[in-house]
């Protein structure tokens, strides 16, 4: 492995009583340059969230991080650190998981796991175990890589995690 591969993710985004812990898996190297979660310009994550919450969408990074704790959600990735060449999920490498066990027992206000992808799932299951009382979710990637599906598609995909047991509030 060499040491020009090796990520270190960034730190939880999180506010009082967060509901919904959404879970990528590692920042890419647009991201990570940018020091900003989903960074990448065509990345929908951030345009999904405000659509969901029925919210104008903001591009100021600090504004995003607000309109998160206004909606309970917190943000944080799987992997803690690992290597990977690129930004590609399926060349993530000796990853080392984020606390999140941890993090759902000090934080009982948590009801659902969300996955950002398939990868977040997989590398979730493989280093932690399901904890009772949370509902997970394995939604469509919102990177764009991803292109087999359209934005309307991964938005649709997305409404099921928040809508399920909920009711959207402004």
């Amino acid at each position: 492995m060499n040491s020009k591969d090796y990520s270190k993710s960034f730190s939880i985004i999180i506010g009082d009583k967060p509901k919904y812990l959404i879970l990528g898996t590692m920042p890419g190297k647009v991201s990570l340059l940018q020091n900003q979660y989903y960074a990448h310009p065509q990345n929908s994550f951030w345009k999904i969230l405000f659509q969901l919450f029925n919210s104008n969408f903001i591009s100021d990074y600090s504004d995003k991080i607000k309109f998160l704790k206004e909606n309970k959600i917190a943000l944080w990735d799987v992997c803690q650190s690992c290597y990977r060449k690129g930004s590609l999920d399926s060349d993530i490498q000796k990853e080392n998981p984020n606390k999140i066990v941890e993090l759902i027992e000090t934080t009982p206000s948590i009801q659902k796991i969300i996955f950002n992808g398939q990868k977040a799932e997989k590398l979730y299951f493989k280093h932690l175990k399901r904890i009772n009382g949370i509902n997970y979710f394995t939604m469509l990637s919102t990177s764009p890589a991803n292109a087999s599906y359209t934005f309307e598609q991964k938005l649709e995909n997305w409404e099921l995690a928040i809508s399920i047991g909920d009711k959207i509030e402004n």
